[in-house]
């Protein structure tokens, strides 16, 4: 069918639309990073200790809910010495990192180092380190506002991203798994083979920065297996084997090209990193259902034993894997019913289970699942109740760390913590299941279920 003038001027206007409204969604977004950062800056600045700690900080970190990682890891790292990360660091017997060791993977221990370049103090690399993350933001709005039209005003305005945009080294990541949903959506002129490699590598950056996009790699590569959009789900001929195969190696090459230099170089400070997740225990610290079941079945009064801490290291990665093959085999069941496999709903639905039975659940990993509420159609009523479990620990937890520790009653801000932990894994749970059957959101999803991607079915 031919079009016409009047259909192709609508179609023109179309593209500059939907470019300003990507370019108002990045402008919020960088309203809402700077008032992030003014939250956050209210406990950094003069008078310094020698060491560079504000004063400040450990007066009011609690009370005001200004605490950051990104401040409190000025010390106890050599970030203040500028010493350059995993290199000759190791970790001891009980747990303690050394000799610029960290805790997180490789590259965003490089970022840290990057953020305390010219900082002499925690104020400064609180500030430093914020201009570095900020385009990651900034980008990740673009792509959301281009993938999901006005859902995307959720990440640049929502809640989270004030209280968690500089809490920690999140952005990168959030942009890396982002990134690899845009690659495979958008640019449908290549093969879905060339676009999954490249997705693959994008996701084994985000592995590098804080593990959680490798496991999105599973569903991208079974995504492409099936062809993408548009295959009949009952001819098994046309399975592209090599392709998930590619969308396979395209990560582990990247993990490998990424890691290797610093294993190679300082392997104790390397393997430090893994070493300290696997030593952490469910406490008061990490958020989870592991440390309030344990305050639910035994009371606020009894401490939690080894015995305990032993069993959460079983429990917790055995319900995860569970819980990602669930995911997996919903995901395959839908995509025999619709001849597409959903991958962003499965990885958002493993993202879920990652999340519930994890033994760490820190606050800032809310801003890990918003794309994912941006992209699918889940209902509203639902992320808005996520929303408001999520503020109960965001703001809640401090505000009882500073109870406890000022001598205060913490009952209700106990009450309000706990509403948090457990109102956030009742709903990770139903959007577990909602997020495999939901439709994306925006006109590309709508064109991706309605049209055969021709591009996909032919060989990279």
């Amino acid at each position: 069918m031919s079009i016409g003038p009047a259909a192709t001027r609508v179609q023109v206007r179309r593209v500059p639309r939907r470019t300003a409204l990507a370019a108002v969604v990045v402008l919020l977004c960088g309203l809402t990073l700077a008032l992030a950062y003014a939250n956050k800056a209210r406990c950094a600045g003069a008078p310094f200790y020698d060491n560079g700690r504000s004063t400040v900080f450990d007066v009011i970190k609690d009370s005001d809910v200004c605490y950051s990682d990104i401040q409190y890891l000025w010390l106890g790292r050599d970030i203040d010495r500028h010493v350059f990360p995993y290199v000759d660091g190791g970790i001891t017997d009980d747990g303690l990192l050394t000799g610029g060791a960290v805790e997180y993977p490789v590259l965003s221990g490089t970022l840290m180092w990057v953020g305390a370049i010219g900082a002499d103090d925690d104020a400064a690399f609180l500030r430093l380190s914020a201009l570095l993350l900020a385009p990651f933001a900034l980008l990740t709005a673009w792509f959301l506002a281009r993938l999901a039209g006005r859902a995307a005003l959720l990440w640049a305005i929502g809640p989270p991203l004030v209280l968690y945009a500089f809490h920690n080294w999140e952005l990168p990541v959030v942009c890396t798994a982002v990134a690899a949903v845009y690659v495979v959506t958008v640019p449908t002129k290549y093969s879905l083979r060339t676009r999954g490699v490249l997705a693959a590598v994008l996701l084994g950056i985000g592995f590098c920065l804080k593990l959680y996009p490798g496991i999105f790699v599973l569903p991208l590569m079974i995504y492409v297996l099936t062809g993408g959009a548009g295959r009949d789900p009952d001819d098994d001929s046309g399975l592209d084997v090599r392709g998930a195969l590619m969308t396979a190696g395209a990560a582990i090459g990247t993990v490998v090209a990424v890691n290797l230099p610093f294993a190679l170089i300082g392997y104790e400070g390397w393997r430090a990193s893994i070493t300290f997740q696997q030593l952490r225990q469910a406490d008061i610290t990490t958020n989870s259902i592991w440390y309030w079941g344990h305050h639910l079945l035994y009371g606020r009064e009894t401490e939690t034993s080894q015995s305990w801490h032993d069993g959460v290291s079983i429990a917790s990665p055995s319900l995860i894997l569970a819980a990602f093959v669930l995911a997996i085999w919903l995901g395959w069941k839908r995509y025999r019913a619709t001849g597409v496999f959903p991958w962003v709903g499965v990885s958002g639905a493993m993202l879920c289970g990652f999340l519930v039975f994890h033994k760490v659940h820190s606050p800032q990993y809310t801003l890990w699942l918003i794309p994912f509420l941006v992209l699918l159609a889940v209902p509203w009523q639902v992320i808005g109740a996520y929303l408001l479990a999520d503020a109960a620990i965001g703001i809640g937890v401090f505000r009882y760390f500073y109870a406890m520790g000022s001598g205060a009653p913490f009952e209700t801000q106990e009450v309000i913590v706990q509403f948090g932990v457990w109102g956030r894994a009742v709903l990770l749970v139903a959007l577990f299941f909602l997020f495999i059957r939901a439709d994306p959101r925006g006109e590309d999803g709508k064109t991706a279920r309605t049209t055969p991607d021709r591009g996909d079915l032919v060989p990279a």
